[in-house]
């Protein structure tokens, strides 16, 4: 197996988890916030390509500059379209390979907020939010990691995206997560105004939300295996050098 071949599974598998994210989080809260949630996670694959595309993608992978904090961002992707979509001559992966594969985990990262958010965000806030993560937040620090940035640079390795993806996502959720507050009616005071009386929201469908649970288990193996880029790497150059002798 090529690491091309590896690489665009694992994308394919991950692409798959929006999927997975959307039925979660949908079937999990009330009917009439469904649309909002199928929308929001679609809008972060579709405003998170379009901004990658344009500049995320060469600030997280462009050459390294102000002390390994960012790549220099660059039109390489537009200008250079034959060069980024050429095989190199040495058999190993496209640029373009490269390009979705880090495409799919950016979206990945922005789609982690929307279920932490869910039923009290306005849509078009969360548009914003989908952009700037995937033009600005994910790329700087993903550079300091896969770009060749700082952390990188001192040895820093990262097991399936456990700090550029998950730890990124994760804190930005807690973050609209605090900010936002719990949803309307969610605590209110008992009828003796001394305690708080937690109301329940049980999800509208939980076949869906079912569903997303073994869709999310399907995509991580392509997560966590495509994700392992430093042992995926290794165990395919010794395979290679095995089959060669």
């Amino acid at each position: 197996m090529t690491v091309e071949f590896w690489f665009l599974i694992g994308a394919a598998l991950v692409f798959w988890m929006q999927a997975g994210f959307a039925m979660v989080e949908a079937g999990f809260t009330r009917a009439k916030n469904a649309g909002n949630i199928i929308m929001k996670n679609l809008m972060d694959f579709c405003i998170g390509t379009v901004v990658f595309a344009l500049l995320g993608y060469t600030i997280m992978m462009g050459e390294d500059t102000l002390f390994g904090l960012i790549g220099i961002p660059n039109m390489d992707l537009f200008a250079h379209f034959k060069e980024f979509i050429a095989s190199p001559g040495n058999g190993d992966y496209t640029a373009a390979s490269t390009f979705v594969f880090n495409l799919v985990f950016c979206a990945t990262t922005a789609t982690i907020v929307s279920g932490a958010m869910a039923e009290r965000t306005k849509f078009s806030a969360y548009c914003i939010y989908s952009g700037v993560i995937s033009l600005f937040i994910y790329p700087i620090e993903a550079h300091w990691i896969w770009g060749g940035g700082w952390l990188s640079q001192l040895g820093f390795h990262d097991y399936a995206g456990s700090c550029a993806i998950h730890m990124v996502g994760g804190i930005a959720a807690l973050v609209g997560a605090a900010i936002l507050g719990p949803r309307l009616g969610k605590y209110e005071r008992d009828e003796n105004g001394k305690g708080v009386k937690v109301n329940a929201f049980p999800g509208h469908n939980i076949v869906i939300g079912a569903l997303g649970v073994f869709i999310l288990w399907l995509g991580w193996y392509g997560f966590n295996g495509a994700a392992a880029t430093t042992a995926r790497l290794v165990r395919l150059q010794r395979s290679g050098s095995d089959h060669s002798e």
